[in-house]
């Protein structure tokens, strides 16, 4: 049923899709030490990259642009955990100050991008299922930031174009 929204790719070798994954977790590696590092040095940077907007929009991007959607779960899945690992090691290392608060919502996030990338790599598909997706995963953009956020910023609306324009074939 599902082949009819998007069908997968052809199969690509298995020692290509480890190299490809751990290039994936190497960059959410780097990025959780980037953000980490906007986030002491920057203002504005640092805001933006604390807002669910930006993520949602990074791992729309990789899960759509995966073979398959269960390749997009599991580069998602070691993007959000390198991303994670990185953040607090470097938060830990340099003394800086984080909430336990934050550390469990983000790793739930993390525990569940699996599976919302395994239905998002069907959003860049075709049918009405597919557009759904696509106006599901904008309008929750969207509602996250207000509800974690308390309103939508310009930086969110920016993000929920940029994630609708990768999702709409």
């Amino acid at each position: 049923m599902l082949e009819r929204i998007r069908k997968p790719q052809k199969r690509i070798p298995l020692n290509r899709a480890v190299i490809y994954s751990m290039g994936i977790m190497a960059c959410g590696l780097i990025t959780g030490v980037g953000v980490k590092l906007m986030d002491i040095y920057t203002v504005h940077l640092g805001n933006i990259f604390s807002q669910m907007s930006v993520w949602i929009f990074l791992c729309s991007a990789l899960a759509v642009y995966s073979s398959t959607p269960r390749r997009a779960a599991v580069n998602v899945f070691l993007f959000c955990a390198g991303m994670l690992l990185t953040y607090y090691l470097t938060a830990e290392g340099m003394h800086s100050p984080y909430s336990m608060t934050f550390v469990y919502g983000w790793s739930v996030f993390s525990l569940f991008s699996p599976v919302l990338a395994f239905f998002t790599w069907y959003a860049k598909g075709k049918g009405t299922v597919s557009r759904l997706l696509t106006a599901g995963i904008v309008v929750v953009l969207l509602v996250l930031a207000v509800l974690l956020f308390d309103r939508i910023r310009i930086s969110d609306l920016v993000f929920a174009v940029l994630t609708a324009v990768i999702l709409i074939k």
